[in-house]
C-alpha cells in the first residue's frame, strides 16, 4: 500500500484547491506552481479527477479546476480509490502478487494491524478538514507555508 506519485500529487492539489474560496477556479499552472510539482504531469491528473467528478474545469482566462459542489467532504480514501483502483489496499507491503492469512509474506501479520490503522484514518479525513488545518498551519502542503493561502469562508 504505497502511494504513487500520481497519488501524492492528486491529494497535495485537491488540498490546495480546497483551501480557494469556494467556487472560485484555479489554474493549473498556479497549483503546479505552489505546489512545486511539473504542470504537464498535474494537468492530466487533474483532468482525470474531473472525469472522475471530483473537480470541474473551465477554459479561458478566469478558467481553471475548482472542486465540484459537495466534494470538499471527499475522503482521502475515496480520491486514493480513484487514483490508485479500487483495489490499492490489498496489495502486499512486499509487492507479492498473492499475500492473505492464507498465504502471508514474512510481514503480512505485523503490517496487517498497522494497515487496519492507517485505513481508518483516511477514510476519517476530507478534503475541507484538511484545507483548514493548512490554512491555520497546523499543517504544511509542499513548501507552501499558511501565509500564502487565502483564509477560508
Amino acid at each position: 500500500m504505497v502511494l504513487s506519485r500520481t497519488s501524492q500529487y492528486a491529494v497535495q492539489a485537491l488540498i490546495y484547491i480546497a483551501t480557494q474560496p469556494v467556487g472560485q477556479p484555479v489554474l493549473n499552472r498556479d497549483i503546479a506552481e505552489r505546489l512545486n510539482v511539473p504542470a504537464a504531469y498535474l494537468a492530466k491528473i487533474l483532468q482525470n479527477l474531473c472525469k472522475q467528478g471530483l473537480l470541474d474545469s473551465f477554459r479561458g482566462r478566469l478558467g481553471g479546476f475548482r472542486l465540484r459542489e459537495g466534494m470538499h467532504r471527499t475522503t482521502l480514501m475515496q480520491v486514493l480509490q480513484l487514483t490508485e483502483g479500487p483495489d490499492f489496499t490489498k496489495s502486499c507491503i512486499l509487492g507479492l502478487k498473492e499475500c492473505s492469512d492464507a498465504t502471508a509474506c514474512p510481514l503480512h501479520f505485523k503490517w496487517s494491524p498497522v494497515k487496519k490503522k492507517i485505513l481508518l484514518m483516511l477514510n476519517q479525513m476530507n478534503l475541507e478538514e484538511l484545507a483548514k488545518a493548512v490554512v491555520t498551519g497546523k499543517y504544511r502542503l509542499a513548501d507552501l507555508p499558511a501565509s500564502a493561502l487565502p483564509a477560508l469562508t
